[in-house]
This record gives structure tokens, sequence and C-alpha cells, in this order.
């Protein structure tokens, strides 16, 4: 198991360090740090976002929920993601 950033989906034209940085600056990503630390582990995390969520952020969210044995709901601006074990609910289709 492993989790490298997918730096495709940063697009700004910056070098490959930074596009790095600006991935681990995204909202859900923050979202689900915090849920981890302020609720107890048999509950699960829901994030709602008024965007879509990026594939790099996508990828992430399901190794944290493998990582982490949490279930997380994500809802972005077209469907509900549930993530658990590893797998979405989308079938990776977002």
């Amino acid at each position: 198991m492993g989790y490298i950033p997918d730096t495709d989906f940063v697009l700004h034209d910056v070098e490959e360090e930074q596009r790095e940085q600006f991935l681990f600056q995204h909202s859900e990503k923050i979202a689900v740090a915090y849920g981890i630390i302020s609720t107890t582990p048999s509950k699960p995390i829901r994030i709602f976002k008024n965007l879509r969520v990026c594939g790099d952020c996508h990828t992430a969210l399901k190794y944290i929920s493998m990582a982490t044995e949490r279930e997380i709901i994500v809802r972005d601006s077209n469907r509900f993601h549930h993530m658990k074990n590893g797998v979405c609910s989308c079938n990776d289709y977002w």
C-alpha cells in the first residue's frame, strides 16, 4: 500500500515539488485529517464540497479509508462517494 501524489491534477505552471505542496492543501484532505483526530473511530467521516473532488484526492481518500479502517463519505457537486476499505462506491468513476 502506498500513496504517490498525482501532480497531473495541478493546473499551475510550477515546479514538481511545488505541485505536490498544492495537492497537500486541498480542502478534502484537510477535512479528513480533522475528522480523524476529532471523531471516534466508530463514526464515519462526512465531507461536503461544492466543487468536484480531483482524482488525486479521490485516490488519497481511498488509501486513508484503508489505512485508518474508517468509512469516508464525500459529497461533491456530482455525487456521493462512500469509501470503505480502500474502495469507492463510484467504482472510480467521478
